[in-house]
C-alpha cells in the first residue's frame, strides 16, 4: 500500500489523470472509499476526462450509474450513496455492464458488499488538513500493475517509461 499526500486540490484531479494513463488492458474494476467531500467524484472526473470522456461529467448520486464511451471501451461511474441494501443492485443491470463496461469507478463500494465484483483497486481518500491524503490498495494481479505503473510516474516517468511527467506537490509514502 502507498499513501499519497494531496496537498493542493489540483492534487486530487492529476492523481485521476494519472490513474487513467496507468490504467492496465483488461477489465478492471477501481473502488473509490472516502467520506463526503473527500474527493471520489473528482477522482472519478479527472480519469474520465484523460480518458477522452467531454462534455459534462456528472455525478450518478441519483440516477446511480453514468456510462461513457471512451476510444478505449466504456467505463461506468457508479455511486451508491442511496442504496440502502445491496439487493437492491439487482436490479440494475449489472450483468450487462459486466459484458460491456472496460472499467467500473464505484463510489460508496461498501453499499453493494456482497453483490459487486471484487475490486482490482480501492482508492481510499480522505481529508488531511488543508489537503488530502490517497491510500492505494491493490487486490489483483491487476490493481498491483496498475500501482506500480502510477509509482513510476512518481519517480519521474510516465507509464511507458518516457520522460518526466509533470511536478507534483504530492508526496508517495511508503
Amino acid at each position: 500500500m502507498s499513501e499519497i499526500s494531496l496537498l493542493e486540490s489540483q492534487d486530487t484531479e492529476r492523481l485521476g489523470a494519472r490513474l487513467a494513463e496507468c490504467l492496465p488492458e483488461g477489465r478492471l474494476q477501481l473502488h473509490l472509499e472516502g467520506d463526503l467531500g473527500a474527493g471520489k467524484t473528482t477522482v472519478a472526473r479527472a480519469l474520465l476526462r484523460a480518458r477522452g470522456v467531454q462534455g459534462g461529467v456528472r455525478s450518478p448520486t441519483y440516477t446511480l450509474i453514468e456510462r461513457y464511451d471512451t476510444g478505449a471501451g466504456e467505463i461506468a461511474h457508479l455511486d451508491l450513496y442511496r442504496i440502502a441494501d445491496p439487493e437492491e443492485l439487482h436490479y440494475l443491470a449489472l450483468d450487462e455492464l459486466a459484458e460491456r463496461a472496460r472499467l467500473w469507478l464505484v463510489e460508496w463500494p461498501q453499499r453493494g458488499a456482497g453483490v459487486l465484483p471484487s475490486p482490482d483497486l480501492v482508492l481510499h481518500l480522505r481529508v488531511a488538513g488543508g489537503g488530502r491524503a490517497a491510500r492505494l490498495d491493490s487486490r489483483s494481479a491487476a490493481g498491483r500493475a496498475w500501482v506500480d505503473a502510477l509509482r513510476k510516474g512518481f519517480d519521474g516517468a510516465d507509464a511507458a517509461g518516457r520522460g518526466p511527467v509533470p511536478k507534483y506537490s504530492s508526496q508517495v509514502i511508503e
